[in-house]
Parts: structure tokens; sequence; C-alpha cells
């Protein structure tokens, strides 16, 4: 099974591809798309969907994994990040690939054990359960790989986090 984890963002969204076969995880590919702050929104939005796009052509995703977002009060950058969720959310779809969704205690859960993690601890579980040598950087595609990982382990119960 070939998993997609996409860590939504508008400046950095990152994205993950990972290979499940006989209960052994490997990254195939992992990164951000990065669009710039002085773009129009539209454009920066039909960037995300079009990366997008590319990944799933490129590697043919069973599943694709979203973090769910998460905001303190910064309203407009959480409506910005949702659209830029939106986006890849569309792209996803319209290549017919099931969807999922979980939080980001839930990954943290899945990674290391407890649900309130900081980002290094997740990082060097990443690290650990697929045998590299280096963290994955940025954070966005660390988190992204991380998605990938908690629905690699949570395959079984996969109904539970369909986005529906």
């Amino acid at each position: 099974m070939i998993i997609l984890g996409i860590d939504p963002g508008l400046a950095l969204l990152g994205y993950g591809v990972l290979l499940l076969r006989d209960n052994r995880l490997s990254l195939i590919e992992c990164g951000t798309i990065v669009t710039e702050a002085g773009m129009p929104l539209p454009r920066r939005l039909k960037i995300i969907y079009e990366n997008i796009g590319a990944l799933i052509l490129k590697h043919a995703p069973d599943c694709i994994a979203f973090e769910e977002l998460f905001f303190g009060r910064n309203t407009k950058t959480a409506i910005q990040v949702a659209q830029a969720r939106g986006a890849a959310m569309a792209a996803a779809f319209s290549a017919g690939a099931e969807l999922f969704e979980y939080t980001p205690m839930q990954i943290k859960q899945a990674i290391t054990g407890y649900g309130h993690a900081d980002k290094n601890q997740v990082q060097q579980m990443v690290r650990l359960l697929l045998s590299l040598k280096e963290v994955i950087t940025p954070n966005d595609a660390a988190d992204a790989v991380a998605c990938a990982i908690c629905h690699a382990h949570s395959s079984r119960f996969a109904d539970k986090f369909r986005i529906k």
C-alpha cells in the first residue's frame, strides 16, 4: 500500500509518501510545496492543487492522510491554511484515492506513544521507525510523514478516520 501524508499549510505544505509492505514501512519521497507570501491567494492555491495532483500521478497512492487543522487565535491564518487544505483535498479527491484525517494529538500518539510529544520527539521517532540516518526536515515534511505513519498504524480502524 502506498500512503500519501499531507501536513496542510499555505506557505509550506508538507508531504510524505510511504510504502507499507509486509508490515514494513519505507520512505519513498517527502518534501514541501512552497508558495510565496506576495503571490495572489488564488495562484498559491492553484500551485498547491497542481503539485498535489502531480504527486498523486507520480506515486498513485492507495490512500491519502491529512493532518487536521488546529489553530490558536489568528483567524486570518486559519482561513488561509484551511483554503490550502481545501485545494489539496480537492486534488486528492479528484484522483479518486481514499481520504483520511487525523488530529495532531492522534498522530503524536501513534508515533511516540504520547499525544503531547514535541516536534523533536516526533522527528526522532519518525527517523527511528523508518530507519533513516537523519531526521526529516523541514518540520512540515516530517509532520506529513508522521501523518502517513499514523495512517499505516491505524489502517485496521481506517473507517473511523475516513473523510466523508
